[in-house]
């Protein structure tokens, strides 16, 4: 691994190179040639990028630098190129949902989150992989492949948004896209050393959501640090009132969407945080434990009181896996009866356990996710933060499906290990990962902070804050992968089990 260094332009944050194409120290050519030089010299080892369109950036990087040499207003991304998960619309480009049905599927326009991109100033450069459906926590599917963490080769980068996680780290482009449920923002952000925001519901819009009314899944920004996260909020922060959480009043939001651009400082010794390692039921292992009990003792003296608790997480597993089960079967089953053999186990096996559920279930679920949810607004009356480990394995192989068992217990489901993530969706808290240190195996551990809802500015200023202190631990600070390394690497595609899941 090597230090963060931005000599290159592709390892500039967005920020930082927004603010260098404004004071025309940095040219949006130079910037989108960078960028591409990276994907061509190291994707083949990780195949984060796999649909690209690199005239279109070139083009459009010639439109910024010509809007900068003529003193023209910029946009808040003006300039940057970003990825996009392959979820979602980019014109002109094929939106696979990593599904061999629609592997020639190509969109005719762009969906609104790239519009909003495009509006304020960003170029997409392409899509980055993600899990069939994004069902699973492994990004691996049969129409693109495996995508492997840069870290180490052999092992996930987790999902579902690990193609932008990747993108991200290897320095493809400052900003990404990615949507979350059960962690897929948080997850692969956690075993790749970047960020990933998962904001309140509503708060980014989600127009093209099957189930618009049940809140669990959102969209929301990937970037190499905080406050980048917190730029791109600022433009993906929309009104909208297709999505039946954006409350839109006279055409605008209550959260001013330009204050995730300007983050404020936030006193942490002034806030009570609590801890945890396992919200009390989630399966977690020895060496993410060991790890979170080096990083906390560190922390803790930041703020002004910290205490080991966590809310009352009753039923989570039961709630989180009836009401993943149900968008599942509204989405997919026909999929699952109509063209079987084209269908992944992850999908196949979640509208199978939709099945098995009656009325009376779901019912009992939704009752349950209410009671969860006020113990939830309890536990916040008394409590500033909440912060545990993103993630409950060290990554493991990307052979591996889905972990079978963590310290030779067997898991629940093929998702049970994203325990920790679905603790904060289930009742719908902002959560933010944010790189802290290396564990045991030498792989990115990522802090997860869960704050009260609606209150995103608070957890992205606390995040930022925190994120500043780990700089300065020398054994917690961030490395980036080595790029020399990835660069010298054989193509990813010609390992086998690349694109089976056997």
């Amino acid at each position: 691994m090597s230090t963060i260094s931005a000599t290159d332009p592709a390892d500039l944050g967005a920020l930082e190179a927004r603010r260098l194409i404004a004071r025309r120290q940095l040219s949006p050519v130079e910037l989108a040639e960078a960028c591409i030089a990276r994907v061509e010299a190291v994707d083949h080892a990780v195949n984060a990028l796999v649909a690209r369109d690199f005239p279109g950036l070139r083009a459009a990087a010639r439109e910024a630098e010509a809007a900068v040499s003529a003193g023209a207003r910029l946009g808040p991304l003006h300039g940057l190129p970003f990825g996009v998960k392959d979820m979602i619309d980019v014109k002109g480009l094929p939106t696979t949902f990593g599904s061999e049905i629609f592997r020639d599927n190509v969109a005719k326009g762009d969906d609104a989150i790239v519009a909003a991109m495009r509006g304020a100033g960003a170029s997409p450069m392409g899509k980055t992989n993600n899990p069939e459906w994004s069902a699973g926590g492994n990004t691996r599917n049969r129409v693109y492949g495996v995508t492997a963490n840069p870290y180490d080769l052999t092992r996930t980068c987790a999902g579902s948004s690990g193609g932008s996680a990747v993108a991200l780290a290897c320095g493809y482009a400052p900003l990404a896209t990615g949507s979350d449920t059960g962690g897929s923002l948080r997850n692969p952000a956690a075993f790749c050393g970047v960020v990933g925001y998962r904001p309140s519901p509503g708060v980014v819009p989600g127009n093209t959501r099957p189930m618009g009314i049940v809140p669990m899944s959102t969209s929301g920004p990937m970037a190499r640090s905080v406050a980048d996260a917190g730029l791109m909020l600022s433009v993906l922060a929309r009104p909208d009132q297709l999505d039946p959480y954006t409350t839109v009043i006279d055409g605008k939001t209550p959260w001013n969407p330009d204050d995730f651009a300007r983050l404020p400082r936030r006193d942490l010794s002034s806030l009570k945080v609590a801890v945890t390692e396992d919200y009390g039921f989630a399966p977690t292992e020895r060496i993410v434990r060991d790890h979170f009990r080096k990083v906390m003792p560190q922390l803790a003296p930041f703020f002004g009181a910290v205490e080991e608790t966590t809310p009352d997480c009753t039923d989570a597993d039961r709630i989180f896996s009836v009401l993943r089960a149900v968008q599942f079967l509204g989405r997919h089953a026909e999929l699952v009866d109509t063209k079987p053999d084209l269908v992944g186990p992850n999908v196949t096996d979640n509208v199978a356990e939709g099945r098995t559920y009656s009325a009376e279930d779901v019912a009992k679920a939704l009752m349950a996710q209410t009671r969860y949810y006020h113990l939830w607004q309890a536990f916040f009356e008394t409590h500033d933060f909440l912060i545990s480990p993103a993630v409950t394995i060290s990554p493991r192989s990307w052979r591996e499906l889905y972990p079978a068992e963590i310290d030779g217990v067997p898991t629940k489901s093929y998702y049970h290990w994203l325990a920790m993530a679905y603790a904060s969706t289930i009742p719908g808290h902002p959560s933010i990962t944010i790189p802290c240190g290396f564990d045991a195996n030498g792989m990115p551990f990522g802090l997860q902070i869960v704050g009260r809802r609606h209150d995103d500015l608070g957890v992205l200023a606390v995040a930022a804050a925190l994120e500043a202190m780990i700089a300065g631990l020398s054994d917690l600070a961030p490395r980036r992968p080595d790029i020399a390394k990835l660069k010298a690497a054989p193509a990813l595609s010609e390992a086998a089990g690349f694109l089976t899941f056997d």
